[in-house]
């Protein structure tokens, strides 16, 4: 028996030698070819319309709006027209776009009239300019109101152009 018992012991572990050796690994006859790198792409940078100024400067907000950065009134009104709904609504889209600025609107009056009523005027001006562009989506914590009344026209002639010119409502950036 003892020979029997060594005799399968020794072809356990023959058997067992030979199982291991064939799961041995083997080098490949043919090496895979080295991964594919790609390039990366590179971000083009998006143009922030317009371009020539720095985003969040007055110039920016102008050169983006043009003429639509004032709007004016006629005399003693403070409502909003249809020439000036349309100056609000490129103010509204800026404003839309870059929506980490904050700004003023500054009301004034012509020189016609006294101090307190033309104070009281281009405020009402100012706010009116203000709860449009509110009623556009743009957030009424962004936008600050300002009166200067008569204090700093832009035409210093008296007459009804400069005049015209003096009864307006300017967004101003703040940053």
């Amino acid at each position: 028996m003892t020979f029997s018992v060594s005799k399968t012991a020794t072809a356990v572990l023959l058997t067992s030698a030979l199982a291991l050796g064939a799961c041995s690994k083997k080098a490949p006859e043919e090496l895979p070819p080295p991964p594919v790198t790609t390039p990366a792409p590179t971000a083009t940078p998006t143009p922030t319309a317009p371009t020539g100024a720095t985003v969040g400067t007055q110039a920016h907000f102008e050169n983006a709006v043009g003429s639509s950065s004032v709007i004016y009134f006629d005399t003693d009104r403070f409502n909003i027209d249809s020439t000036d709904a349309a100056a609000l609504q490129a103010q509204a889209q800026y404003f839309a776009r870059f929506p980490q600025l904050t700004f003023t609107v500054e009301g004034h009056a012509d020189e016609r009239g006294t101090r307190e009523y033309n104070l009281a005027l281009g405020e009402r001006r100012a706010n009116s300019a203000k709860n449009y562009l509110v009623s556009l989506g743009v957030s009424a914590d962004r936008i600050r109101t300002l009166s200067y009344g008569k204090e700093r026209p832009v035409a210093l002639a008296s007459n009804e152009t400069a005049w015209a010119r003096n009864r307006r409502a300017a967004s101003i950036i703040i940053n």
